[in-house]
């Protein structure tokens, strides 16, 4: 029995020498060392060491009994100590052994055991070398042969895998699966099998929660498997097969979309299966997203690496006894899983934006680089981040990534369920990425709850206010603001403007991006007169449940070269926006609505304005193949919604009613950022006129967004005094907004050494309360070129060394906004310029081609926006500099229907 002992011992101590050296060499160089070596190894741990378990205890009790009376009392004690060890070195490895009938889930009774359990085997050959000493002459020379022959045999294999870690946070390559134009690679340059990427069964035995919201997510259905993707990427396979003889010009989708197909070769072959092939319908799998291994860059278009990944022994075994061994070594030495399947890249934003930033390729449109949706760059420059430096508003916390809003946690007793914060349950991160899109599930037959789980994330999207009037029916009649508590009395035959704000409150993005073509957000303003509608704008048709499309969208009207309408999500013709009409975080837009009040009209007209979401608009949704779509009747949901009722008639007199649950500084506040944003002729008069009423309310804010204004218009000496003004307040907006504002300032004022001061301490975030926030503006790319730009004037304004030695520090810092955003034109084009002028031929070429790929064509763009135009008098009056929707307008009577009678039309069985 000693034999025996001993010996299972000796070989799990050579064992823990390896198994331990390779931890260290990964804690001390940061690399993954853990393979299908490793694993056996730890899977002969974890065999022997419940092997050592009864033997140990049998001969401890039988050689105690034969042994407690002799009189060789420091034997005794000694072995009484060892026991003692045993026990706890047993007792330590029993709790850190998880399996599906036994596991300690406590991270600290597990921490403790783990250092029980390297620490004790030292405390018992200590112990074991005073019992023996106490006893015969141990046989020091064998002994020491042994395990100098153990040792060096584990330290040999240690220094041996410690020459390939494991190919991690390092760019792929490209061999014999080139996956471009998307930027998609694979770890090794090869196809990895689509059976070792459509593996969530697998994952369900472990993660069962986890698996049961993915199967609801809009990533299990983002392949062949979600109709209005099938029908364009079917578009896009047969173009690209027409145009250039394959489809490879489609590679631009799958890389985001079809990652099964794609990563294994099947998605290249023209006739490939879309409906009966095995990967079709996988979607985004567990492994697709949790194999990337690195993000490349920033570019998005998919651009990260994937690895096939290293499982334990028998995960593809077919025999249910290795299955289960599998399953148990799993769960008792999750490390080596748990670092394969989530790295600390995944919680970054950068590895969402991997594919939810978009650029349109060359090779998919024979035209040049555009970009498409992007969430990323969106994110990044947000107060909500942190990063960026001139939002409106700022949170009190800086939002770190998009989990936070669209993965959050959730009760559930997975393996992987853990508790976080104060929280006394066990959670996982929800992998239904609650979101935006109620179209989907509806249409694939998903519970009903899952689209409610949408539904639920929208309604903190935005807010509606009907915050004042404009009389006399023009842009610049005399305001009346704010609507509430004062409610104005409408006079009879009067025209005013109704001055509608629209404000993003509870995102982190643009509102809408993703498919921003297709989404279908608008604005709905009703008016009622003793219980009948007398004006509408934003009304929807009978038959195919239309909205009116001379109501106003939130949204981006893409055009293709020859001014139609991109309605089919055909990512290879578009070309040009006609407009965007997307509303920033943390920002608002105003919208105009005339009234006209009828004559001899008297009592009250109650005003109602609702914001709609609709994930699909009749367009889009004829050139679906599936059921019929004789109507759109996918969800709607009501967004936000506002109401007032107006006294009217001739003698009719203002009213007090309740104030909005918004304070009237930032009601008013919104108003200005709405006219300050109008793209084109901005309304600063209007803006204006909003934020002097603000700083009448005692807002610092009020004379900051001044400055705004008059640096838009070049009204130095004002913006100047705002900005003192700011500054004095006794509760002045955040130091890092009027630095941004006065390094603007003096920039313009020709003051650059003290622009740079305040730009680099922006970059630098010299700021205690923005630092104690989470912000760090070193990532916002435009101060990133502004203090580039900087540079290049003072290098302007000196000679010799001095003036290289500023160019240098130009060229320093847009290099820096090209970290951050690699297509970034400006920065290209001032490193051109500066190249140039240091004497770098090479590098001025070179720049200067990217700045040609990544510039905006303006000449281009004249023609499908003038077609456009004359083709869609709804869109080019949306598209207008100033635009006023008639609430009266001839022909709305088509869109009879409000929101709430088609809700009700589509939930009739």
């Amino acid at each position: 029995m000693l034999v025996a002992v001993l010996g299972l011992f000796a070989l799990l101590l050579v064992n823990s020498v390896y198994l331990g050296g390779i931890t260290l060499v990964e804690h001390l160089s940061g690399e993954t060392y853990q393979d299908y070596t490793y694993q056996l190894m730890f899977l002969f741990h974890l065999v022997f060491g419940l092997m050592l378990v009864v033997p140990a205890l049998v001969f401890i009790g039988v050689h105690m009994r034969n042994t407690w009376s002799r009189p060789n009392r420091r034997a005794v004690y000694a072995g009484l100590g060892l026991f003692a060890a045993v026990l706890v070195l047993l007792v330590s490895g029993l709790a850190l052994v998880r399996f599906d009938f036994f596991q300690v889930r406590s991270e600290v009774v597990r921490a403790g055991a783990y250092w029980l359990h390297v620490l004790v085997p030292l405390v018992c050959i200590w112990l074991f070398v005073l019992h023996r000493l106490a006893g015969p002459r141990i046989r020091w020379r064998s002994g020491l042969v042994v395990a100098g022959l153990g040792a060096a045999f584990a330290l040999g294999l240690v220094a041996l895998q410690s020459q390939d870690p494991r190919q991690w946070n390092r760019p792929g390559q490209y061999g014999e699966a080139d996956f471009r134009p998307a930027l998609t690679r694979s770890a090794t340059g090869d196809f990895i099998p689509a059976e070792t990427l459509m593996m969530d069964e697998y994952c369900a035995d472990c993660h069962a929660d986890v698996h049961a919201q993915w199967q609801n997510s809009m990533h299990r259905w983002a392949s062949f498997n979600n109709p209005v993707y099938l029908m364009s990427v079917r578009n896009t396979r047969e173009f690209a097969l027409e145009r250039d003889g394959n489809v490879e010009a489609a590679r631009f989708c799958a890389g985001c979309h079809d990652l099964v197909p794609l990563l294994s070769g099947a998605f290249d072959d023209p006739d490939y299966d879309d409906v009966n092939h095995p990967t079709a319908h996988a979607g985004i799998t567990c492994t697709s997203c949790h194999a990337i291994t690195n993000v490349n860059s920033p570019r998005g278009n998919g651009d990260f690496t994937v690895e096939e990944p290293v499982h334990y022994p028998f995960a593809f075994s077919e025999d249910s006894l290795l299955q289960w061994v599998n399953a148990q070594l799993i769960k008792a030495k999750p490390a080596f899983h748990k670092k394969t399947f989530l790295k600390p890249l995944h919680r970054e934003p950068e590895f969402c934006g991997t594919c939810h930033k978009v650029h349109l390729p060359e090779h998919l449109n024979d035209y040049k680089w555009l970009r498409g949706q992007n969430h990323y760059d969106s994110f990044l420059l947000s107060g909500v981040s942190g990063h960026g430096v001139s939002s409106f508003y700022y949170p009190e916390q800086a939002q770190e990534n998009c989990s936070g809003c669209h993965m959050p946690t959730v009760a559930s007793d997975d393996f992987g369920a853990r508790r976080r914060g104060e929280d006394d349950f066990y959670s996982v991160h929800d992998h239904m990425f609650p979101a935006a899109n109620t179209a989907i599930p509806r249409m694939v037959g998903l519970p009903g709850e899952v689209v409610e789980s949408h539904q639920a994330f929208l309604q903190k999207a935005l807010r509606v206010d009907l915050v004042a009037l404009r009389e006399e029916g023009r842009i610049d009649g005399p305001l009346v603001a704010p609507i509430r508590p004062d409610v104005p009395a409408l006079q009879p035959g009067r025209e005013y403007l109704l001055e509608t704000v629209v404000r993003t409150t509870g995102m982190g993005h643009h509102f809408t991006q993703g498919t921003a073509d297709s989404n279908q957000v608008w604005v709905e303003v009703e008016v009622e007169h003793d219980g009948r509608i007398i004006a509408r704008s934003g009304g929807i048709e009978r038959d195919e449940h239309r909205v009116d499309p001379w109501s106003h969208f939130i949204n981006a009207y893409v055009l293709d070269r020859d001014g139609n309408r991109i309605e089919r999500r055909n990512p290879e013709d578009i070309f040009v926006p006609l407009y965007n009409h997307q509303i920033p975080p943390g920002a608002a837009d105003v919208v105009h609505y005339r009234l006209a009040v009828p004559e001899s009209i008297e009592g009250e007209l109650t005003v109602r304005a609702r914001v709609h979401y609709r994930k699909f608009d009749v367009a889009l949704m004829r050139h679906v193949d599936g059921p019929p779509f004789a109507r759109n009747d996918l969800p709607i949901t009501v967004l936000a919604e506002d109401e007032v009722s107006f006294p009217v008639g001739r003698a009719a007199r203002p009213v007090t009613v309740a104030d909005r649950d918004i304070p009237q500084w930032q009601r008013l506040n919104d108003y200005g950022i709405g006219a300050l944003r109008k793209p084109q002729r901005r309304q600063l008069r209007q803006a204006e006129e909003s934020f002097k009423l603000v700083e009448a309310l005692g807002q610092s804010a009020g004379a900051l967004n001044l400055a705004r204004v008059y640096l838009e218009e070049g009204r130095l000496d004002e913006a100047a005094e705002a900005l003192q003004r700011a500054a004095d307040h006794d509760d002045p907006p955040p130091a890092w907004s009027l630095a941004w504002f006065s390094g603007l300032l003096l920039f313009q004022e020709g003051r650059f050494e003290a622009a740079l001061e305040a730009f680099e301490a922006l970059a630098d975030t010299r700021f205690n309360e923005a630092r104690r926030r989470g912000f760090d503006f070193s990532r916002d790319y435009r101060l990133l070129n502004r203090i580039g730009l900087t540079w290049r004037e003072l290098a302007s304004q000196r000679g010799g060394e001095a003036r290289l030695d500023a160019l240098r520090a130009a060229r320093q810092w847009f290099d820096r906004a090209l970290v951050q955003d690699p297509e970034n034109a400006a920065a290209h084009y001032n490193l051109a310029q500066v190249a140039g002028e240091l004497g770098d031929p090479e590098g001025a070429a070179w720049h200067s081609s990217e700045y040609q790929r990544y510039r905006v064509d303006d000449n281009a763009r004249d023609r499908a926006i003038a077609a456009a135009r004359r083709r869609d008098p709804a869109a080019d009056h949306a598209a207008d500099p100033v635009v006023i929707y008639d609430l009266h307008r001839e022909g709305a009577d088509a869109f009879p229907l409000g929101v709430p009678e088609v809700i009700e039309r589509i939930e009739q069985p």
